[in-house]
C-alpha cells in the first residue's frame, strides 16, 4: 500500500467519526481532534476503525502520538500493512 492508498483510508475513516466534517479540508500538520472537532471518544473509534480496516494494532501508549494526518501517516507506514 502506497502512502496516497494510506492517506485515503486515514481521510475516509476520519469521515466516519466526523460526519458533519470534511477531513480534505484538513492541513497535514493540523490537530485532527481539533480541525475536525471531535472528542477523545471520537478519536478512539477512528483508530479502531483504523484497526479493523488496516489490520493493525495501535497500542493505547502510542495514541498521543497521533494526532495529525502526517503523523498517523507516519506512524502506520512504520508499520507492516
Amino acid at each position: 500500500m502506497n502512502a496516497s492508498e494510506l492517506k485515503q483510508i486515514i481521510l475516509e475513516e476520519l469521515g466516519k467519526v466526523a460526519p458533519g466534517a470534511d477531513p480534505n479540508d484538513l492541513e497535514l500538520d493540523e490537530n485532527v481532534r481539533e480541525g475536525l472537532d471531535i472528542d477523545s471518544f471520537d478519536h478512539l473509534n477512528f483508530l479502531i476503525g483504523l484497526h479493523e480496516r488496516l489490520g493493525v494494532d495501535i497500542p493505547e501508549k502510542d495514541y498521543g502520538k497521533l494526532n495529525t494526518v502526517n503523523e498517523i501517516l507516519h506512524y502506520l507506514s512504520a508499520v507492516k500493512l
